[in-house]
Formats: structure tokens, C-alpha cells, sequence
């Protein structure tokens, strides 16, 4: 297993505490994030914690890493060089965990939901003429590359009766979400996994039962299977995408082979079903599972490296189309060949940037552009209650509403915008069913639906849903990159950049244009760019001028963002051809996405309709309001119908990873490894991000047909005396021509020389009330990281004990990272008082220090009792007890 951590530099500090509070601790505070050795920041929830966001630590808002966990409770990341004090918190998917925030200032203005849309011709939401019948089928657990234990093979089939021949096939994969729960208390969930005894799976897996009838109804063989062996095992940096491509393959070859001659040792369920069409299948995932069945079309194309795959049998199966519910796609790797429709909650509260927007955004130029990528927004879902086994009154378990934390806002339960479950689900069934009549039936009459053409399905109302799209019959016409031209009142941006003259959107707090979501915690990503629209009076035009002129006929269409929750922004449209002619083409409005974050700026598609082909130079949009601000995300010439996508196995790219000693002296250069499969020709972006120093480099580079690995240059210096643990990470992004699988890999520098040893002094371990009890530690030489001598208060012998009431104050609310006030008074152990001895890089002492206080009340001696351990990452040393006295 791979742990991944952060690269960034930051000022060294002993406590990784958080700023006071205002009011007195609550009984149970959450624990804070500590320091537990000099390089390892360890936080403990006070709960299950198993989103599907990741959990990660944060240094003011630069990302230090995601963190690691064994049992969902407890998480970690060893980080080259401790955060300041006071700046780490704890987040998964913009939500503070370490402590309560408040979201005041970021919450976008209440808005009403958007009106209805005209509906479409069809509306696939209504059932189809078949009863159907369901069952359930447990086979052997398989084992999986990378996992301690097999998982399970389960899954519940509802099918059609009494259709004829062979019939299409969609299969449902859900996300992270708890494993097994107590059977006597169904609100204990856990993340073990297989469940201890008193305990029964969560049935995850169960809970897309209504999108799955109607499915069936229609004609369609549905199974949803359950991951949750998955869920708890899988700790790679991939979240878990090739264990759970693995899993959806093997059971795809099941069915295969059950549909063709294993019919007669098929479980019950599958032989009282019609033959499944493996040559016709729809791929349906929630959440973590939306980047698991990314990974299996992906990985059904271009196979995986076979030490990395659990499936090693013959791809028997055609996948037609994917369908990701609030997907994550940490890697940022669609599959650009596979059409695709992502489902954006408005109200997601987990995987709350809607980062899922990638899965159309980075397919753009890297293919042949033919496969349709539609988002489909829907105001007012949350992230959970797509499935019912997820949502508090359907489930036989415990579980929440995701958006309990974005507190009083548009998303609050009970507002105008807000959804119930049982709406957001029958919206859910529709725009799935909507995808299979697109993907797998060849209906183009369902496209407009899904295309940005601005209509619904009447089966999905109250919920409003909007639509944009890329690939199809689109034709690029201002793809923004190097070498479209802007002018007027806009300008080429760079979407993620931390360079704010650069950057498309600078903001002061957490949120992000889903546009905008970077490849894991890269500061830079060049080559990712948009058009930045901003107007002080109407008319200040912006123009754009692609590289060389595009001929469009049928409408131009674009997407273009503006501020959440905005109403009726206006701009003109003209185009310029080739000879010089402006042709003014109407006008347009634009509305901001209804959500609940003030920063969430999704496009809305829009168009406007060409009279007559055109050669066009330049595309113009001419704002009509006083002020404002706006992103052009790309435009298009567009033409109804829906083209043969033809998918093609692009050549596939795998980063892999290398352990290697630092040295005693100079600088090696190691070459890490990006292996290559398939044929053909592409380029791909590398980054490589270093630890110690934080700096990022990137570069393109080219593969040809015959190219079988790209050697990466990783450097690394090596002297004689203790730098601690340090990591280099290299990631991989798709340009053009081929896709990644793992878009990530490690150089772990193992430190070879040892810690220095340290000595401890009492220079006051006997003091009157109000003195300083010191220690002084001494290093037997200096090293090169910063290290921590961490004394913890425990409990010792005899009594009485010092308590949090005879210290100074403000040095305990410090100790205590901010977490606990001195009153009520309770002795020093049975608080989370940690001081510690800081010695910076380069130096050999550091002391201890506990300030006292005079109370003027008569009392015996009282005693504190520490135990001390000196934090150096991987290498940390316990180093014994010391024991202070206070007298009267």
C-alpha cells in the first residue's frame, strides 16, 4: 500500500493547535489535531468517518496531504516539515472536521429554484410495459491486488419477465459508506470488514431499488453489487478506483459467461431472468463508485498493469455509456472514447466541490470528441439520499443528511430549493434511465435531456435539473488555450494557478468553481485555461479569436459561468468570419448555478442559432448589464443528433513509485518509472512535486507507438546527518491521445542516518507556586529537519497532582491546542495538555517549560508527571518519565 503526502514548506512549530474559541470548551470537545512526533500529524475523530470526500489536512488553505487511516476513525499524514501553530485544520470536501466553523459570508443568497423547463419529446422516467422480478445472488469473495482480505462477490438483479431475447444490461456500484452495523443498536456503524459477530452488513448495494425497477421495467437486467470489503480495505492513493474496477469486471464476467453457456450453474435470480446483452451495457456508480466504473471502462479498453488488476480474464462485454451520481475522480482521468452523463447534486454536502465536472472538462481535446459527456445539475439534492440505504428513515442502519454542516442556506431541509428524498431519488431513476435510452438504445429523441438543450422530464419534477454537455456533434470553435487571442473586457486565466494575477477565480475561502477543481493538491496546473469576463459598464465587449478560422454551421453554444445563485445575466453574441464580416446572432442569459456556496460558479449551457454556415473568426459576447463577472468555458458550433462515439483503446500511462536511500553525499538521480501499454501515439502533462521544498515542475511530454516507459528524474541529495522522512510525488494528466490509469507515484527517500540522541537536565523540577518548571534537552549534534521532544501529562504515583488551574492560563489554552480552558479545575493528566521541547533545524537545545501560578491558598506539594518522547517522524524515540514538584 502507497500512502500519499503532502509537498509544501512551512514555517516549523512545536503545537499544531487552533485559535481559541470565544466561549468555554463543550464537555466533549473534538479532539484536535497533534503533533505525535515531529513529522506526524494525527487527528481522531469523534466518530465513524466514511464519506466519500477524503480526509485532509490543511495548513491555512493549502492542502498538506490526504490523510491515512485503518479504522475510519483515526487519521494521519507524516509531513517533511511541521505546519504553524494554530493553522492546521481537518476538511473532507470543504467541510471543517477538527472543530465547528462557521459559514457565514459564504453561503450564497437565498434564490428561488429555477422555473420549469419546457419538457422534452420523451420522458424516460415513465415505466416500461414489463412486471418484473428480483432476487439476490452471493458467490465466493475474490481476493484484490492490495487488500488484506477478500471481498465480497453480492449483488441484487431485478429484471424484466416475459421479455423476449437477450436483453441490455446495467450494473450499479455504490460509494464509501459504513460496512456492517450493530444489529441490536442499528446507529453503531462501523468500517470493519468482514462484520464481527453482533453485527450485519450495511446493504449499500440495495439502495438504488427504484432506479432499478424501472430499468427493468424498460427492458433492462439490472444488478447493483455491494463493495463494502472495499470500503474498509483499500487504503491506496487511488481511493480505491482499481480495487472497485476490479470488482465491477468480475462480476461482468460472471454475467457474461451465465449468458452464454453457464446458464445452468447461474444462481436462481439470473436463470429467472431473460439473457443479459453484455454486448449493450450501462454502467450506473455513486459517488466513489462513479470513479470505480470510470476506472472499469477505462480499464475494459486499455487494461490496467496485471500486478495491479484482480481481473485477468477476456473483456466479454461492451461498455455503451456511464452514468456517475456526485462522482469523485481523484486522478482526473476520464475515459474520453465512453459516453457519459455525471449527476452534480446542488446540495452535495460530501463531495461538496462537485468535482465530478472533470469527467466532461479534461475529456476535452484528448480524443476524437465524438462521445456525448453531459452534467446534469440538480438543484436541491444532497449527496446521500440517492440511495435509500443512505437516507435516515429508509435506511436499516444509521446515517445522515450530508448537508446537515452547511448550516441556515438554500440547502437547508425545508427551504424552497431543498428536495425530499423521495424526489430526488425519482429524479435520480429518470436521468439514469435517460442515459441508457441515449447510450445503449441509440433514442437521440432523449439527447436534448442531457445535451444543454434546455428541456425536462416531466417524471423528475419539482426537481429542477440543468443540463450541459460536451462531445456529440459538437465542433470546437473557442477551446481556450495558448493560442486563442482575447480581448476587450476579458482574458486567458489559468484555472488553477496560485499566481492570483493568473488565476481565473481568487478566493478568500474554501470554494471553487467546479471548473476549477485542481488534480490532487497541485498549486499549478498549466495548460487548463478559461476566458475571465469582467465589466464595469454595459457593452465592454469581450472578443475571442481562435487560432485559425472554424467552419459552423446549425448554433454556436457555449458555457459560460456566472456567480452562484445569480438571475438573468445578459450578454449579446456576434461572430466575425473569415472576410471580416460581423453578424450579430441574439442574445442570451445566463443564470448562476442555485447552490448553496457563494463561489460555486457552474456553467450554463446557452445558444444561438446560425442562419447560414460560417467561417468564424471571432466570437464576440457583449455584456448588457452595468457590472459583473463572467467565465467562458469553452464554445462550440453545435448540430442536433447524437454520433457513433467508436470507442478505441488509447495507449494507457501507470506512474508507478520507487524507495530509495537518501546517500551520504551529492545528489543522485533516480528515474521513476511511467509504464506505457497499447499503441499509438499522444502526450500526457508529468508534475513533480517535492516535499522538502515544496516546489512543482511540470513539462510535456510526447509518446510514440513504440514507447513502452517514461523515465521521470527525480533528484535526490544525500549528506551524513538526520533530515527525517521525505517524499517526491509525480503525477500524470492525459493532453491528448491516451489515457491514465494510476495518476500517481511515489518516491519515498528513506533517511539512513540516525536520529541524534538527547539528554535531559532538570534546571527547576522543584519550584514554588508561581515559578517555571523547566527541563532542558540537549541533541548529540544538530540535524537537518526540525524535531519535537513531546512530553505528555500522565498520570503518576501518590497525589496530589498538579492541576489545569495551577498553570498559567493562557500557556494552558496553548498546550491544549486551543481545545480546553484551565475550569472546571482536574488535574494536568486528564487533559490534553501536550508542551513540548522545539528544536528547529540546525540547533541542539530546547526546554520544557510549565509556568505555575500562586493561588494563595495553603495546600501540599503537588506533582506533575510527564512522559517524553522525542517526535522524529518514522524514527520517533521514547525517551522515559520526568517528574516536577510545585510547593506552597
Amino acid at each position: 500500500m502507497r500512502k500519499i503526502v503532502a509537498a509544501v514548506t512551512l514555517t516549523a512549530a512545536i503545537t499544531i493547535g487552533l485559535e481559541a474559541p470565544a466561549t468555554a470548551a463543550p464537555p466533549d470537545p473534538v479532539p484536535p489535531v497533534r503533533l505525535t512526533d515531529g513529522n506526524t500529524l494525527t487527528w481522531t475523530a469523534p466518530e465513524l468517518l466514511m464519506g466519500d470526500a477524503p480526509v485532509e489536512f490543511y495548513a491555512g488553505k493549502q492542502s498538506l496531504g490526504r490523510a491515512t487511516t485503518t479504522d475510519h476513525r483515526t487519521f494521519s499524514l507524516t509531513v517533511p516539515r511541521p505546519p504553524k501553530a494554530g493553522t492546521v485544520q481537518v476538511r473532507a470536501g470543504g467541510k471543517r472536521l477538527d472543530r465547528p466553523e462557521s459559514r457565514r459570508g459564504r453561503i450564497a443568497a437565498v434564490a428561488p429554484a429555477p422555473a420549469p423547463a419546457e419538457p422534452g419529446d420523451v420522458d424516460p422516467g415513465l415505466p416500461g410495459p414489463y412486471r418484473t422480478v428480483s432476487g439476490e445472488y452471493t458467490l465466493d469473495s475474490v481476493p484484490l491486488p492490495g487488500l488484506e482480505r477478500p471481498v465480497e462477490m453480492q449483488g441484487v438483479v431485478v429484471a424484466p419477465q416475459g421479455a423476449e431475447g437477450p436483453r441490455p444490461f446495467a450494473l450499479f456500484l455504490h460509494g464509501m459508506h459504513g460496512t456492517c452495523y450493530r444489529v441490536a443498536e442499528p446507529e453503531d456503524v462501523t468500517g470493519e470488514w468482514p462484520c464481527p459477530s453482533g453485527f450485519a452488513s450495511v446493504p449499500s448495494y440495495r439502495g438504488y431499488l427504484e432506479a432499478q425497477q424501472l430499468l427493468a421495467s424498460q427492458g433492462y437486467v439490472t444488478v447493483s453489487i455491494s463493495a463494502n470489503g472495499v470500503n474498509s480495505l483499500d487504503g491506496d492513493e487511488d481511493a480505491g478506483a482499481q480495487s472497485r474496477s476490479s470488482l465491477v469486471r468480475l462480476h461482468l464476467a460472471r454475467w457474461a459467461q451465465w449468458a452464454a453457456d453457464g446458464r445452468a450453474t447461474a444462481p436462481d435470480v439470473v436463470r429467472q431472468a431473460p439473457p443479459a446483452d453484455l454486448s449493450r451495457v450501462l454502467l450506473v456508480g455513486h459517488s466513489r463508485g462513479g470513479e470505480g466504473v470510470n476506472r472499469a471502462a477505462m480499464d475494459s479498453l486499455s487494461p490496467p498493469p496485471k500486478d495491479r488488476d484482480g481481473y485477468a480474464g477476456a473483456v466479454d462485454w461492451t461498455i455503451r455509456g456511464t452514468l456517475m451520481i456526485g462522482p469523485t475522480i481523484f486522478g482526473q482521468n476520464p475515459v474520453p472514447d465512453v459516453p457519459s452523463v455525471t449527476i452534480l447534486p446542488g446540495c452535495d454536502g460530501d463531495v461538496s466541490d462537485l468535482q465530478g465536472q472533470v469527467y466532461l472538462d479534461e475529456t476535452v481535446g484528448v480524443s476524437r470528441g465524438r462521445a456525448l459527456h453531459s452534467a446534469v445539475f440538480m438543484a436541491g439534492a444532497n449527496h446521500n439520499f440517492f440511495n435509500t440505504e443512505w437516507t435516515p428513515g429508509q435506511a436499516v442502519s444509521g446515517t445522515s443528511d450530508d448537508t446537515e454542516w452547511l448550516e441556515d442556506g438554500p440547502c437547508t431541509a425545508g427551504r424552497p430549493l431543498r428536495v425530499t428524498a423521495a424526489q430526488q431519488q425519482k429524479a435520480g431513476a429518470t436521468y439514469i434511465a435517460a442515459a441508457a435510452r441515449v447510450f445503449v438504445d441509440g433514442d437521440d429523441r432523449v439527447r436534448p435531456l442531457l445535451d444543454g438543450s434546455g428541456v425536462r422530464a416531466p417524471s423528475a419534477d419539482p426537481v429542477r435539473v440543468l443540463t450541459q454537455a460536451v462531445g456529440g456533434n459538437r465542433t470546437p470553435l473557442v477551446v481556450p488555450d495558448r493560442n486563442v487571442r482575447v480581448g476587450g473586457s476579458g482574458r486567458l486565466c489559468d484555472e488553477v494557478s496560485e499566481d492570483r494575477a493568473k488565476a481565473c477565480m481568487v478566493t478568500e475561502s474554501w470554494g471553487t468553481s467546479p471548473h476549477f477543481v485542481s488534480l490532487e493538491y497541485l498549486r499549478n496546473e498549466p495548460g487548463r485555461r478559461a476566458v475571465a469576463m469582467r465589466w464595469t459598464a454595459p457593452g465592454q465587449a469581450v472578443s475571442m479569436r481562435p487560432a485559425r478560422p472554424v467552419q459552423v454551421s446549425g448554433a454556436v453554444t457555449m458555457r459560460v459561468a456566472v456567480p452562484a445563485n445569480a438571475r438573468g445575466v445578459e450578454f449579446g453574441v456576434a461572430v466575425t468570419d473569415d472576410a471580416g464580416r460581423r453578424t450579430e446572432l441574439g442574445e442570451v442569459s445566463v443564470d448562476g448555478a442555485p447552490t448553496h456556496s457563494a463561489e460555486m460558479a457552474w456553467a450554463q449551457e446557452v445558444r444561438v442559432p446560425l442562419d447560414r454556415a460560417q467561417s468564424v473568426a471571432e466570437l464576440e459576447l457583449v455584456p448588457r448589464g452595468a457590472a459583473g463577472e463572467a467565465w467562458l468555458i469553452d464554445a462550440w458550433g453545435w448540430q442536433p443528433g447524437t454520433p457513433a462515439p467508436r470507442p478505441v483503446a488509447l495507449p494507457r500511462v501507470d506512474v508507478g513509485g520507487m524507495k530509495v536511500q537518501e546517500g551520504d553525499s551529492g545528489t543522485r538521480t533516480y528515474q521513476i518509472p511511467a509504464r506505457v501499454r497499447g499503441n499509438g501515439s499522444g502526450r500526457l502533462r508529468l508534475f513533480v512535486q517535492d516535499s522538502v521544498t515544496g516546489t512543482e515542475r511540470s513539462w510535456v511530454e510526447t509518446v510514440n507507438p513504440d514507447t513502452r516507459r517514461i523515465d521521470v528524474p527525480v533528484e535526490v541529495a544525500g549528506n551524513t546527518r538526520y533530515g527525517g522522512w521525505a517524499q517526491t510525488a509525480v503525477f500524470a494528466r492525459a493532453e491528448r491521445g491516451l489515457v491514465i490509469g494510476d495518476h500517481v507515484g511515489l518516491v519515498d527517500i528513506r533517511e539512513d542516518d540516525p536520529v541524534p540522541t538527547v539528554t535531559v537536565a532538570a534546571v527547576a523540577d522543584t519550584v514554588a507556586e508561581g515559578g517555571t518548571l523547566t527541563w532542558r534537552f540537549t541533541l548529540s549534534g544538530p540535524a537537518d529537519t526540525g524535531l519535537a521532544v513531546n512530553a505528555r501529562a500522565v498520570r503518576g504515583p501518590g497525589g496530589p497532582h498538579l492541576s489545569s488551574t495551577d498553570v498559567d492560563p493562557d500557556w494552558f489554552t496553548e498546550m491544549t491546542y486551543g481545545e480546553e480552558v484551565p475550569e472546571p479545575s482536574r488535574p494536568l493528566h486528564q487533559t490534553a495538555i501536550q508542551p513540548a521541547a522545539w528544536f528547529p533545524a540546525g540547533t541542539v537545545t530546547a526546554d520544557v517549560t510549565v509556568p505555575t501560578v500562586a493561588d494563595g491558598v495553603s495546600e501540599p506539594d503537588e506533582k506533575v508527571h510527564f512522559e517524553l518522547s522525542l517526535g522524529a517522524g518514522r524514527d520517533s524515540v521514547e525517551l522515559g518519565t520526568v517528574v516536577g514538584t510545585v510547593t506552597d
